[in-house]
């Protein structure tokens, strides 16, 4: 089992294995408690707030509108998604699998039911009346994560910081749906260290059947 955050059901599932079993560390990722943006705001230094809060206002003066969009919206939101990500990411190094059509055949058999489940979120941005990012997020019930967004460089170019007004969103939708943590998945990138949150390693599950044993 890959990635499995300290916790998780698949520790419950290593801690019952009777077969041989080996725990190895996984990848890096960080988390923040699952507070309103201003409760953010009180982990980083007054002056870096204060820039942040410009920021919000920019947003806010811009008029860009969050949407969450329904389960029966969500493959034409998620073909809008894919695009504005392949756009942000021209000429540069995108995941080549991001951009495959079967990475895209995939998102499109798993997200619906999973927005109808409850277990993620599309949200839409829109500028003017048109979709200029777009975000994915992975919920369970302690927990939330944006897994994928495409934002439409035109934005950079109005000095709109994409990455604060995801995590504004994410935030909100969070702490309103009751979630304890809000997290940044997997990576230690610096602007996810502004906001000062909490290293949590995953981990790798290596199980085998009783035959296996030496």
């Amino acid at each position: 089992l890959r990635e499995v955050r300290p916790g998780a059901a698949g520790d419950r599932v290593f801690a019952h294995w009777r077969g041989p079993r080996r725990r190895l560390p996984d990848s890096l990722c960080l988390e923040l408690p699952a507070v309103p943006m201003e409760g953010l705001l009180e982990r980083i230094p007054s002056g870096k707030a204060q820039r942040v809060r410009a920021k919000l206002r920019k947003l806010d003066a811009l008029g860009i509108d969050a949407r969450v969009v329904t389960g029966e919206e969500v493959p034409a939101a998620l073909d809008r998604l894919l695009a504005l990500h392949r756009l942000q990411w021209q000429g540069r190094g995108v995941t080549a699998e991001h951009t495959s059509e079967r990475f895209a055949q995939h998102l499109n058999r798993a997200v619906r039911p999973m927005v109808e489940r409850g277990d993620a979120m599309v949200t839409e941005f829109r500028l003017a009346g048109d979709v200029v990012a777009a975000d994915l997020t992975l919920m369970s019930p302690r927990l939330a994560g944006g897994y994928l967004y495409g934002a439409d460089p035109a934005l950079r170019a109005r000095k709109v910081d994409v990455a604060t007004m995801l995590l504004r969103h994410g935030a909100r939708e969070t702490s309103a749906g009751g979630r304890a943590t809000l997290s940044m998945l997997r990576g230690s990138e610096a602007y996810k260290h502004h906001w000062r949150p909490e290293s949590v390693r995953n981990r790798r599950l290596l199980l085998a059947g009783p035959g296996t044993a030496p």
